[in-house]
């Protein structure tokens, strides 16, 4: 059983930035090599890779590059927002089951160039689910989340003072984060209105950052968990779903299209769990575009369909005050936006106890990938 069999005990990171000089392998190998470092753990070590299928370097490149031996298990997980807790969860799974001794889970990533960014590629063919969307209109994931997002206004009267809720929140906790892209950038609300907008109803800060970086964490056994430098901090439960889904993101011909796979998953995940949202002190949750944070509150139990809005309004996302603070390092829109693994690093500080908005007693955090597309989540608590 998987249910605090393994621990994550060592984070590395890059420096973000807007745009970053070298290639995502090295700086892959870099947050990896940290996040060894912080394990006390030596790369020959290492068997097991995980990453996601969006990375363009190939497990072998990491494992020459650093100086790794035979590797026992490797895998990727697809879908992009939707997979960091799988690619962590997969590694636990490896390590839980004997597959593996030591894994390690990264995401590298480099977007912050406009030529970097897929929908730059105006020359390339539209291949998939995107081919029956896009070429109408709905040409970026901003367009597809602000379609759900004027479906969710419409039956629950969300308003976009809510969004902003959401986006100050996390603006202030980067605000408190030396190593967030909008560390010295404080935001008023004022300020929110006054942006332009990407795609209505979404404005500028409701969009996550385009930026360079790379993160990655090391798994071990919860025996060999007690004898590394750092506090073991456990994987307790992991889940992964697909909902009845036919176009992800876009999925807007079914009886309720806001019933995403967040809601499959937030199932799972609390079947296979001793715990329940009340026990949760700390979230971190995929925020690519601020509407997603206020779905997955409702998708993983924090508050009731349709409550979201006026929960955030509460000031309850915040730290120190908030009930529930959410993205405490500032997130996708004010940290860094590595397709949701700096999420799953934080999480480890706030059990750490390290974080730079620590939340008091956080022995239990959620963190949770993509709504809107197949995702996963991670339980993740101390001793």
């Amino acid at each position: 059983m998987l249910k605090d069999a393994t621990a994550i005990v060592g984070i590395g990171q890059t420096r973000f930035a807007k745009e970053l000089t070298g290639s995502e392998v090295a700086m892959a190998c870099e947050a990896i090599r940290a996040a060894l470092g912080d394990a006390g753990i030596a790369a020959s070590e290492v068997d097991c890779l995980c990453s996601y299928t969006l990375e363009p370097l190939v497990e072998i490149e990491v494992a020459r590059n650093l100086g790794m031996r035979e590797i026992r298990y490797f895998d990727q997980v697809g879908y992009g927002g939707g997979a960091g807790c799988a690619v962590v969860g997969h590694a636990a799974l490896a390590v839980a089951t004997g597959q593996a001794r030591v894994a390690v889970a990264w995401r590298s990533r480099k977007r912050g160039s406009a030529a970097n960014r897929p929908w730059a590629n105006v020359g390339e063919a539209i291949e998939g689910p995107p081919a029956w969307s896009r070429p109408w209109g709905l040409l970026r994931p901003a367009d597809e989340v602000a379609m759900m997002t004027r479906r969710y206004m419409h039956e629950y009267g969300l308003t976009r003072d809510h969004l902003a809720n959401v986006a100050l929140a996390q603006r202030k906790h980067a605000n408190r984060n030396p190593d967030a892209l909008m560390h010295d950038r404080p935001m008023s609300r004022e300020d929110y209105f006054n942006a332009r907008l990407i795609s209505e109803p979404l404005c500028l800060f409701d969009n996550c950052l385009e930026s360079d970086g790379a993160v990655a964490c090391v798994i071990v056994s919860a025996e060999r968990a007690v004898d590394c430098p750092e506090p073991p901090v456990y994987v307790h439960a992991f889940s992964q779903a697909i909902s009845t889904e036919l176009q992800p993101m876009t999925n807007f011909f079914c009886p309720d299209p806001l019933d995403g796979s967040a809601h499959t998953c937030a199932q799972t995940l609390w079947e296979h769990s001793d715990l329940t949202p009340r026990d949760v002190n700390v979230v971190q949750l995929y925020d690519a575009f601020t509407p997603l944070v206020l779905w997955s509150l409702e998708a993983y139990g924090f508050c009731a369909r349709g409550e979201a809005g006026d929960f955030s309004s509460r000031g309850n996302l915040e730290w120190p005050d908030g009930a529930l603070p959410v993205n405490t390092s500032g997130g996708g829109l004010s940290e860094v936006y590595i397709h949701g693994f700096n999420l799953i690093t934080e999480g480890v500080r706030q059990i750490r106890g390290t974080s730079t908005n620590q939340v008091d007693g956080a022995g239990v955090c959620l963190v949770a990938s993509a709504e809107g597309v197949p995702t996963s989540a991670l339980l993740l608590r101390s001793e």
